[in-house]
């Protein structure tokens, strides 16, 4: 977008551009969301910065009013692949806190110099500021939102410091943590939690196909590791420094910006980062269902589908690992049979949490953690049922991710993580893309090999052969894989197929 264009969404205070970008205003120091209910500042004072840390280095702090750093991320860094994109995901899972610079800088290949001209090019500010501003954001969540003690909140949102905390919350947002808090309506009702737990608002872009996404989960849960329902998923999750327990759920009537509940217990809040990184990918938070809703309805086979159900995400996944797992087990069977499996593997090899982290009130449930690669690969033969070469490349794959000479992560480009798994035998073409298309959050893969996608393809009218499908997809780029969501939900909802009647030569 140029400088009118974007002049134009401020003037409309357009709120699907929030957390694209960030109008400073040279006259007043500050820098506002696109949304701002503010006077719209004239353009002469006017700089706009593609992120809050550019903005930041330049000497502006955050509006009091509009609060920039509570809007959903940008789609653009799921939307792409470059080097400054997969930085931007791994600052925001917390990649700096936990490896430094050099450790990011590792992930993506480049040197420190190298990746800090790249980002400073390309978003107005190095790693070290990006990740500065990342833990400003997590730091407001929690300050506004949370009754936590101050000192909690500087450790859980990646500050190595209560002073470097008291310093940067008081330079971006222009208060005191205390004076923010006092200030914020969320803060002063916020309700206490019981100890252990952090009560969290994810905002999102409207609309959200609340049914659907939370709908997936539910036939896909593992008892004693997922628990789903209507409005509900809650989990346990194995992150960096711990384990944890995270419930999310979508309120039935929300007042103000449309949002997740989230209610977690950790036992290492320095895992908090990482934690709301990946929640937001699981839900695909982050996406632009007003760009993506505009391309699918320009095809009248699918306009009445976009129609009906407005704002579809494709749902994530918490663990790249445990998500290939999963895609291997539910090769060419049913999603209840993948279940099955799954359920025996956790029941016999995932770890039982701590007490600790374990939902309060639930003392029946021995809640169990998805089981590590190491013992995947030593037991699988034991646990797991069915023909054995299946079982065989669920071994083999385990061992490759627990030595490490196989990884999938967000540093990864599609390209990368589909060459790696389909050189793997006993991987085709639907396991790699599926996988792509959730642990990488991947916004343009279309699955054309599954046979429920191909199903909804001709309960909607579209090409029922491979080449004819795929050329149909194409017009969907660059959001094929919401295109794979709307079919798969219309092979669902399509009535069975009646079989053909047998011919002779089959009776006989």
């Amino acid at each position: 977008m140029d400088f009118g264009e974007r002049y134009r969404v401020i003037e409309s205070r357009d709120a699907r551009f929030d957390g694209r970008f960030v109008t400073a205003v040279r006259s007043t120091g500050i820098y506002c969301r696109p949304s701002c209910p503010a006077r719209t500042p004239k353009a002469a004072n006017v700089t706009f910065y593609p992120t809050s840390a550019a903005a930041h280095l330049a000497g502006f702090r955050a509006c009091k009013r509009c609060l920039p750093e509570a809007t959903p991320g940008s789609p653009e860094w799921n939307l792409r692949e470059d080097a400054a994109a997969r930085a931007m995901r791994l600052i925001a899972d917390g990649v700096v806190e936990r490896e430094g610079v050099d450790g990011l800088s590792r992930l993506l290949g480049y040197s420190t110099r190298q990746l800090n001209r790249i980002l400073v090019a390309e978003l107005g500010a190095g790693p070290i500021a990006l990740a500065r501003a990342q833990r400003a954001q997590n730091a407001r969540a929690l300050i506004t939102g949370t009754t936590m003690p101050m000192a909690d909140v500087a450790f859980a949102a990646g500050f190595s410091s209560i002073r470097q905390f008291n310093d940067t919350v008081s330079e971006v947002f222009g208060l005191t943590p205390s004076a923010l808090r006092a200030r914020s309506s969320a803060g002063r009702n916020a309700v206490s939690e019981a100890a252990g737990s952090i009560r969290l608002l994810l905002p999102y872009r409207a609309p959200l196909d609340v049914d659907g996404l939370f709908g997936w989960f539910t036939p896909r849960a593992v008892p004693g590791m997922e628990l789903s329902s209507a409005r509900r998923y809650a989990r346990t999750v194995r992150l960096p420094k711990g384990a944890a327990f995270v419930d999310l759920s979508a309120p039935e009537r929300v007042t103000g910006r449309p949002r997740i509940d989230a209610l977690v217990r950790f036992e290492n809040l320095g895992d908090l980062p990482a934690l709301l990184g990946r929640v937001r990918r699981l839900l695909d938070l982050d996406a632009d269902p007003a760009a993506v809703d505009d391309v699918l309805a320009r095809d009248a086979r699918l306009r009445s589908a976009v129609e009906r159900v407005p704002g579809i995400r494709v749902p994530g996944a918490l663990d790249a690992g445990e998500m290939l797992m999963r895609a291997l087990l539910g090769q060419q069977v049913t999603v209840s049979s993948a279940r099955t499996q799954l359920t025996r593997l956790v029941e016999a090899l995932g770890e039982q949490v701590s007490a600790a982290i374990a939902p309060l009130g639930d003392t029946g449930t021995a809640w169990r953690l998805f089981p590590r690669p190491q013992a995947i690969a030593e037991h699988a033969h034991e646990v797991l049922r069915g023909p054995a070469a299946r079982t065989d490349t669920v071994r083999r794959v385990a061992a490759a991710l627990a030595d490490g000479s196989l990884a999938i992560g967000l540093a990864d480009t599609r390209d990368d993580v589909t060459e790696r798994l389909t050189a793997i035998r006993g991987i085709g073409p639907w396991t790699a893309d599926y996988v792509v298309l959730r642990a990488l959050s991947h916004p343009d893969v279309f699955v054309r090999s599954d046979v429920a996608i191909r199903a909804g393809a001709r309960a909607l009218g579209f090409a029922d052969t491979d080449r004819g499908l795929g050329a149909d997809a194409a017009a969907f780029a660059p959001w094929r894989s919401y295109f794979s969501l709307h079919l798969w939900r219309a092979a669902a909802d399509a009535p069975p197929r009646r079989p053909a009647p047998p011919r002779r030569k089959d009776i006989e």
